[in-house]
C-alpha cells in the first residue's frame, strides 16, 4: 500500500510525555587537557531544541500534522524554553502544567568535528503527585474527541506513570483513538492494552527478561511481551538490522534497515513511534506504516543531533 504523505496534514495528535530540552554546545577539539586525559573543546555555537516528547512533537510537526502538547514543564530556564519552543512551533500549550518542584531534564551533548565527545544530564526522577494526574487526565478527556492518535512518549522521568496510561487507554477506547506507546519503564505491565508498544531491541530483552541472541530468541520475547502486555501488535526496533513486527495470529514480520550511514541514532525511536502513528492514522497497514517509519528513521540517523525528516525527504526514498 503506498501511503500518500500528504495527507498527514489532515491528523490531529495528543503527545503525552516527558518534555525535555536537548542543548548542543558545538566546537573543535585541537588538543588534549594538561589537567585529565580528555579532550578540550573550544564551544563555537550553542543551539537548543525540544527533546523527550518534544521530539515527537517534532517529528509530526515536521510532516504537517497539529498536535496537542499533555505534560508538564519545571519553572526554571528549561522550562520556560519549553513554552517558547512549542509557541514558535504554533502549538496550544494549555496542556502543559507548570511545576516549580519538577524541574525540566536537560541533556546537554558536546559535540566536536561531528562526534559527540560528552553529554550531561540535569534532571530528577520522580513521579507527578495525585494533583497533577487529575489535571492531566482532565485535559485529556477535554481534548481527546478531537483527535486520531495518541502517542505516549515515555523517558521514565515520571510522567508516564501506570494510571496515567490507565486512563488514557480508557479514553481512547471510548473514543475509539489509536494509542501509541514507546517505553522506557523495565515493567511493560504499565503499557497493557495500548494499540501498539514500540520497544527497541534492548528494551525488550530486560523487559521479557531475557539475553536476545538470534531472532529465535528476539521472536520468542516479542511473544512474551505480547502476552504479558495483552497486546495486538508489537514493534521493536532493531538499529542497523531494520525493525521486527508482531501482529496477534500471524508470523512475525521483519523489515530491514534503510539506513545508509549512521551518525547519530539518538532520537530515532521519536521518528519510528511518529511516523508509524501518522501512517496509521490515515489508514495505511500495520506492515505499510512500519515500513515507512523504518525509511523515515533512516534518514534521520544519518544527521548528526536529535533531527526529524523532511516530507521532501521521505518522498524521494518512498514508491510513488
Amino acid at each position: 500500500m503506498i501511503i500518500d504523505i500528504d495527507t498527514f496534514k489532515t491528523v490531529k495528535a495528543l503527545v503525552i510525555g516527558d518534555l525535555m530540552i536537548d542543548e548542543y554546545l558545538w566546537g573543535s577539539v585541537d588538543r588534549i587537557s594538561p589537567e585529565a586525559p580528555v579532550p578540550v573543546v573550544c564551544v563555537e555555537k550553542e543551539s537548543h531544541a525540544l527533546g523527550g516528547a518534544g521530539n515527537v512533537i517534532n517529528n509530526l510537526v515536521s510532516m504537517g500534522a497539529q498536535v496537542l502538547p499533555i505534560g508538564t514543564a519545571g519553572t526554571g530556564k528549561a522550562g520556560q524554553m519549553i513554552f517558547e519552543k512549542l509557541e514558535e512551533l504554533g502549538i496550544e500549550t494549555d496542556g502543559i502544567i507548570s511545576e516549580p518542584e519538577r524541574p525540566t531534564t536537560r541533556k546537554t551533548r558536546v559535540i566536536a568535528s561531528n562526534q559527540q565527545v560528552l553529554r550531561i544530564d540535569k534532571e530528577i526522577k520522580k513521579d507527578i503527585n495525585g494533583n497533577t494526574l487529575e489535571k492531566l487526565v482532565s485535559i485529556i478527556e477535554r481534548k481527546i474527541s478531537g483527535v486520531n492518535l495518541i502517542i505516549i512518549s515515555d523517558y521514565n522521568k515520571g510522567l508516564v506513570t501506570k494510571e496515567l496510561v490507565r486512563h488514557t487507554v480508557e479514553l481512547a477506547k471510548k473514543y475509539n483513538v489509536l494509542t501509541l506507546a514507546d517505553p522506557k519503564a523495565l515493567d511493560f505491565s504499565k503499557y497493557e492494552h495500548v494499540s501498539i508498544l514500540t520497544p527497541n531491541k534492548k528494551e525488550a530483552s530486560l523487559a521479557a527478561n531475557m539475553d536476545i541472541k538470534s531472532d529465535r530468541d528476539l521472536f520468542a520475547a516479542g511473544w512474551k511481551i505480547m502476552d504479558q502486555v495483552k497486546l495486538e501488535r508489537l514493534l521493536i526496533t532493531c538499529g542497523k538490522d531494520g525493525m521486527v513486527l508482531f501482529e496477534k495470529d500471524k508470523e512475525p514480520y521483519v523489515i530491514e534497515s534503510k539506513a545508509r550511514q549512521v551518525f547519530d541514532v539518538s532520537g530515532a525511536g521519536d521518528t519510528v513511534i511518529s511516523l508509524l502513528g501518522l501512517g496509521l492514522a490515515v489508514g495505511a497497514t500495520f506492515r505499510s506504516s512500519a515500513m515507512l517509519a523504518n525509511a523515515a528513521a533512516g534518514i534521520v540517523v544519518a544527521k548528526v543531533g536529535t533531527a526529524t525528516a523532511s516530507v521532501d525527504e521521505l518522498k524521494q526514498v518512498m514508491p510513488n
